[in-house]
């Protein structure tokens, strides 16, 4: 079916909208890293929709899905999994932990210890797990939603860079407008709707347009576009250090994935425009570096390098 790509996302998009209200463009940019293969970081105060955002994800598709509650106490074993003794056969057998899921929730990822959050490296970047020497495969599609609160916060522990790297975007929420948030308590006078969300889309069809984000074409003069951009991270004087190789990569294949996802069979520079905050923005680090806590600081350097880069015409 020629329609097909557009006619699952649209579902998918409707779908997770029925629950998420007012929430449009964050919804968009989350369809946009499911289809992309990667995975998404949500980023606000508490209580404005980070976990509802990643639980109507979850819902809308129909695979396993498992939520973990991150805290100070939380092991690395208690994500991966671990190898139990079986006194019957007298071995050792993996018993996967719940990272093994379709969608994984992180809910507020860091209110546990940098060792605890290296524990999604390796499952994030390849996909698998390795424990006693052996390599476990992780289920397909695969994505992690992590939510957390502004590092400001008590009991949060900053996330490495090496770590916010894994993450195709970062997505603020914001408060709703007044009228939204009206209907948010109308919605919710009997109970979490997203607790009755069915799925829209399964994982076979998830794979499907993942393989179609790949086979987006994008013209030479909008990667020259794309690299500017990156370069103009790497020359900027009021930043530490610039977007890299992978972030490059991770705007690219973003790119692909919006143009999909608003129907289009080619990238357009308004795609990478639209994009290069949230691809980028949290993964370059500024001069007097706090831990994360100039966020607001550095989206506007990106906006600012971007609007300075000339579009191609």
């Amino acid at each position: 079916m020629p329609n097909e790509p557009n006619n699952l996302i649209r579902l998918l998009q409707q779908n997770i909208s029925r629950v998420v209200l007012g929430k449009d463009d964050a919804v968009r940019l989350a369809v946009v890293a499911l289809l992309a293969g990667e995975h998404v970081l949500l980023e606000d105060v508490p209580g404005v929709g980070k976990t509802l955002v990643g639980k109507a994800i979850a819902r809308s598709l129909a695979g396993e899905f498992h939520r973990i509650q991150f805290t100070p106490d939380l092991l690395p074993a208690d994500i991966t999994g671990s190898s139990l003794y079986n006194s019957q056969t007298h071995e050792f057998v993996f018993s996967p932990g719940p990272i093994f899921a379709n969608i994984v929730l992180a809910d507020e990822i860091n209110r546990a210890t940098p060792r605890t959050q290296s524990a999604l490296l390796e499952s994030m970047s390849e996909r698998q797990v390795s424990a006693d020497s052996q390599t476990h495969p992780l289920p397909r599609p695969f994505m992690v939603i992590a939510t957390q609160n502004p590092v400001e916060f008590e009991g949060t522990y900053p996330l490495p860079e090496s770590q916010l790297d894994r993450f195709l975007l970062r997505i603020p929420l914001g408060y709703p407008r007044r009228d939204v948030e009206l209907q948010v308590l109308t919605s919710h006078r009997e109970g979490e709707p997203v607790d009755s969300l069915g799925p829209a889309v399964d994982c076979e069809q998830v794979e499907r347009l993942q393989a179609a984000v790949r086979e987006v074409p994008v013209e030479d003069s909008i990667n020259d576009y794309l690299m500017d951009i990156v370069e103009a991270t790497r020359r900027c004087s009021e930043l530490h250090l610039g977007a890299s190789t992978r972030g490059a990569l991770a705007l690219y294949r973003a790119s692909q994935a919006a143009a999909l996802v608003d129907g289009r069979t080619y990238v357009v520079p308004d795609d990478v425009k639209q994009l290069a905050v949230p691809v980028l923005a949290h993964r370059v680090i500024p001069k007097g570096y706090l831990h994360g806590s100039q966020r607001e600081v550095v989206e506007s350097l990106i906006e600012r390098l971007v609007d300075d880069v000339p579009v191609p015409g």
